[in-house]
């Protein structure tokens, strides 16, 4: 007989083992599946966030920070530095010392909490409103059953076609993590997220970084002012950025690799670099789920169909982060985690998708919430702008990162916050305060009545709010 479980979740990534913990401290018995495994066979939960995302890219982030800081900005601070050298070996095991760091904490808090943990493969056999029975193939098969079901499968890197990752010269976002050496030439196709921070980490170990980005725009879903200064800074630091390119063949060299394309004026050009990161998106990955067994409805896209409340087209069944609408974002599948789990205990658990924020970890760092100054326009609300540089914060110049600003929009009658957008020093940071006002309806006036701690940069958050009103104090 199989074992049986009030709530079986599949997937532990971020959206996956927050769902089981949370379910399992409502009460409910719960397992856990999950497939990713690391280099000695054993467990690695935690998804791609924690194994080939965000965790391991923020610390090749910030030890390539340090690197070009102690090469370039320390001797500004009077710190002469000597025979500066670069282990990137080292740094990768850093990198994954950290990673197995956070792989080991959630298998320690699904202990902690009591959720079962099934090291493997979770597909369905077979089910309906009663129960799913759900095989989990690992080192050894077995079938485990579930009132309910949270599928949290995650995604994949999207190929581009006649350009398959071997993950040595044409990588994703996973071989882009495991580099042995520094490139001389690297190329990257995308100049969202995933590239710009891969791209970032490269160039500043030395690698001469260009971008190929087929929108005419640069990073079109951010505010266009602060994508232009963003464009600006990345330019000014090294990055060689394309826009409205057309790409075209791609050669494999094994060795090396040649990418044809075409500009955005028609003109033809062929490049070759010794590594291609290809970052074009991501596609949801159903991949092995067995959703025909049951009848789990699949969306034009692939994603799994759901309702608002994270509901599958099968009673008892629902899913969760990449593998549903939505931004692919780990604290929003966190979110609808939550919420999952408190649904199934009859609470409302909710999720506002108005409030989520967004951080690219470049540097300087991006981070927004709430709606853009063109978006805005679009749709026809009359708002004011507010926007202070960070060049005129003290702790901003104390730390030796004036680029950058902050920006406020609000709306023009009621004063309401109507999206918080950052470029600049610990914008991750700062975009917290503005996720919070916002998610409790306050207008610009509430944050530059509110006293903020000197010197600090949040005080460019408040004298952008005051400047809404066009009243700062330090600009």
């Amino acid at each position: 007989m199989s074992k049986q479980f009030d709530v079986v979740v599949i997937g532990g990534g971020p959206g996956g083992y927050i769902a089981a913990i949370r379910a399992a401290q409502l009460g409910f018995s719960t397992a856990c599946i999950d497939a990713w495994t690391n280099e000695k066979g054993g467990p690695a939960p935690g998804g791609t966030c924690t194994n080939v995302g965000c965790i391991p890219s923020k610390a090749l982030l910030q030890s390539s920070e340090h690197y070009e800081h102690a090469g370039h900005a320390f001797a500004d601070h009077g710190i002469n530095v000597q025979g500066l050298g670069l282990d990137v070996a080292k740094m990768l095991g850093r990198k994954n010392t950290i990673v197995k760091q956070n792989n080991d904490g959630i298998l320690f808090l699904f202990k902690k909490n009591k959720v079962t943990f099934f090291h493997g493969h979770g597909s369905f056999v077979k089910g309906d409103a009663g129960a799913y029975e759900i095989k989990v193939a690992g080192k050894t098969e077995e079938t485990i059953t579930g009132k309910h079901i949270i599928l949290a499968t995650g995604s994949n890197a999207r190929a581009l076609p006649g350009a398959a990752f071997d993950e040595t010269t044409i990588l994703s976002n996973d071989g882009a993590l495991k580099i042995a050496e520094v490139p001389k030439k690297l190329g990257v196709i995308g100049a969202g997220v995933i590239g710009l921070e891969m791209g970032s980490v490269w160039r500043r170990l030395g690698a001469e970084v260009t971008v190929l980005e087929a929108l005419p725009t640069f990073l079109g879903a951010v505010d266009e002012q602060i994508a232009k200064e963003a464009h600006k800074l990345f330019v000014k630091q090294g990055l060689s950025i394309n826009l409205g390119v057309k790409i075209g063949e791609i050669v494999n060299g094994g060795s090396d690799v040649t990418v044809n394309y075409t500009d955005d004026k028609g003109a033809e050009h062929k490049a070759v670099f010794d590594k291609l990161i290809i970052s074009i998106g991501r596609t949801p990955n159903t991949n092995g789920l067995n959703a025909e067994a049951v009848g789990l409805q699949l969306d034009e896209r692939g994603f799994i169909a759901v309702d608002g409340d994270c509901k599958t087209n099968l009673a008892n069944v629902w899913a969760v982060g990449d593998v549903v609408r939505g931004p692919m974002l780990a604290h929003k599948a966190e979110e609808e985690g939550v919420a999952v789990a408190e649904r199934i205990a009859g609470q409302h658990g909710h999720v506002n998708f108005n409030t989520i924020p967004w951080v690219i970890y470049t540097s300087p760092e991006i981070a927004w919430v709430g709606r853009t100054e063109q978006q805005l326009k679009a749709d026809g609300v009359a708002y004011k702008a507010g926007t202070f540089p960070f060049m005129a914060n003290g702790r901003a110049r104390a730390l030796g990162d004036t680029s950058g600003m902050v920006k406020f929009l609000a709306d023009a009658t009621t004063d309401e916050i109507l999206g918080v957008h950052i470029v600049g020093p610990m914008a991750s940071e700062l975009i917290s305060e503005a996720v919070v006002a916002m998610e409790f309806k306050a207008s610009a006036e509430d944050i530059a009545r509110i006293c903020h701690a000197h010197p600090s940069l949040s005080e460019a958050t408040k004298e952008a709010a005051l400047a809404v009103d066009k009243r700062s104090l330090n600009f």
